[in-house]
C-alpha cells in the first residue's frame, strides 16, 4: 500500500424496487442524490473531486452531474456518466480508483443508478419510427443475441441443469429474506420516497420454481423465476486515497486488483470469466457475482473455479433485483457491509458480465 492506494470507506444504496413499483416515480438523479449525500455524511466529508455514475437506459444529460447538483455537492463537482451496460456501476468504481492511483484526486463518489420505470421510450428515426427496447450490443453480422437466449446457450454449453439453476435461485431468495428479517441490509440502505426495504425477495421453493416455463427459448432453462427482474435503484461508494483514509482513521476495503475483459458477444454471459481469472490471487472469503440468470452465473463460477455456496451470502440479483447501471456498485456495497460494516473481515470479489460480452471484476480486502 501507498498513499495513492484506493480504498472504499463508505458504501450505500437505495432499496431496489421493481419496475413500475415502489420507486416508479423517481428519476435517476432523484434516486442517486440521497445516496451521494449519505456517503458524505457517513465519512464526514463536505465534498469530493468528482462523481462517477453508471447508467444504461437514460435519460442522458449526464445524470451523474445532475445527481451531484441535486445532492448539494456544489457547482464545482463535475460528474461523469459511465456506460458499460450491466457492468457500468462497477466500472465507475474501478475508474475512480484509477483516477486516485493517477494522482488526479483523492476522493470520489462512484457507483450507478437506473430507473427502468422512468427511462424514455426509444425509436429509430425511420418512416414510420420503429420502437426498440435496447441498443445493439454488437454488429448483427457478428451476432447480437438477446440476453435471455444467450443465457440459455451458455447454460446448455456448460451443462448447467434446470434443477441446479432453480436450486440456486431458491437459495438466493431464501438468503435475501433471511437477511431482511435479521436486519443485515439496514446499515447500507438509504430510504427514499418512504421505501425502506427491497421489493422483490419472496419465498420460493425449488418445487414451485420447477413449475415455471422457459422464458426465452422453447427448450431453454432460464425462466422468469430463476432470472433477475427489471428494477429501479441506486448504489454508490466513497473511494478515497489511503492517505485520506489513514488521516481520518476510517476502516475500509482496499482495492487489490481490478480487470475488464471481453468475449464473443454470442456468449455474452461469460464476459467476466477472464477478468475474474486475472484478479484472483487467493480464494476470497465472499463473492458477489451479479445474478442476471442462474445458469449464466453458474457457468461463470464453474469456469473460474469458484464454489457457488460462497456467492451472494445474503442473496443476489435474482432475489433483490438488477437495476442495470447500479448493479455493479450494489456488489461492492454488499461486500463493504459484510466485510467492514458487520466485521466479517478478509477479502471479497465483485464481478459481473454485461451486454456485448464485456466483464468487470474487482478483488478487495479489509484494511
Amino acid at each position: 500500500m501507498n498513499d495513492r492506494t484506493p480504498v472504499v470507506v463508505a458504501a450505500r444504496r437505495t432499496p431496489i424496487g421493481s419496475a413500475g413499483g415502489a420507486l416508479r416515480n423517481l428519476s435517476v438523479d432523484a434516486l442517486a442524490a440521497p445516496v451521494l449525500r449519505a456517503l458524505l455524511d457517513d465519512a464526514g466529508l463536505e465534498t469530493v473531486d468528482d462523481v462517477l455514475l453508471g447508467n444504461v437506459f437514460g435519460p442522458g444529460g449526464n445524470p451523474a452531474r445532475v445527481a451531484a447538483l441535486r445532492a448539494g455537492l456544489g457547482s464545482g463537482v463535475p460528474g461523469v456518466t459511465v456506460d458499460r451496460q450491466c457492468a457500468s456501476g462497477l466500472a465507475a468504481v474501478t475508474l475512480a480508483a484509477t483516477m486516485i492511483r493517477a494522482g488526479e484526486g483523492e476522493a470520489y463518489l462512484a457507483g450507478g443508478v437506473e430507473s427502468a420505470s422512468t427511462a424514455p421510450h426509444r425509436a429509430w428515426r425511420t418512416d414510420p419510427p420503429v420502437p426498440y427496447t435496447r441498443a445493439p450490443f454488437a454488429p448483427p453480422e457478428i451476432g447480437d443475441p438477446e440476453m435471455g437466449a444467450a443465457a440459455d446457450r451458455v447454460a446448455a454449453e456448460a451443462g448447467i441443469s434446470r434443477d441446479r439453476q432453480d436450486r440456486f435461485a431458491a437459495r438466493s431468495h431464501a438468503r435475501a429474506l433471511a437477511a431482511q428479517y435479521a436486519g443485515r441490509f439496514t446499515g447500507e440502505l438509504v430510504p427514499v420516497a418512504g421505501v425502506a426495504a427491497d421489493e422483490r425477495p419472496r419465498a420460493f421453493t425449488v418445487e414451485r420454481l420447477a413449475r415455471f416455463r422457459p422464458a426465452f427459448t422453447a427448450d431453454g432453462t432460464a425462466t422468469a423465476a430463476n432470472s433477475c427482474g427489471v428494477n429501479d435503484g441506486a448504489a454508490a461508494v466513497l473511494v478515497v486515497s489511503e492517505r485520506v483514509r489513514r488521516e481520518r482513521g476510517l476502516p475500509g476495503l482496499r482495492l487489490v486488483a481490478s480487470a475488464t475483459s471481453a468475449v464473443d458477444p454470442n456468449l455474452l454471459g461469460l464476459g467476466a470469466v477472464p477478468a475474474m481469472t486475472r484478479v484472483l490471487d487467493r480464494t476470497p472469503d465472499v463473492v458477489e457475482f451479479n445474478e442476471a440468470f442462474a445458469g449464466q452465473v453458474l457457468a461463470c463460477l464453474d469456469a473460474a473455479g469458484i464454489d457457488e455456496e460462497t456467492v451472494s451470502p445474503d442473496g443476489g440479483a435474482i432475489a433483490l433485483g438488477h437495476p442495470w447501471g447500479a448493479s455493479g456498485a450494489v456488489l461492492v456495497v454488499r461486500l463493504f457491509a459484510r466485510l467492514v460494516g458487520q466485521g466479517g473481515g478478509g477479502s471479497g470479489l465483485a464481478a459481473l458480465s454485461a451486454g456485448g460480452g464485456v466483464g468487470v471484476a474487482a478483488l478487495w480486502e479489509v484494511v
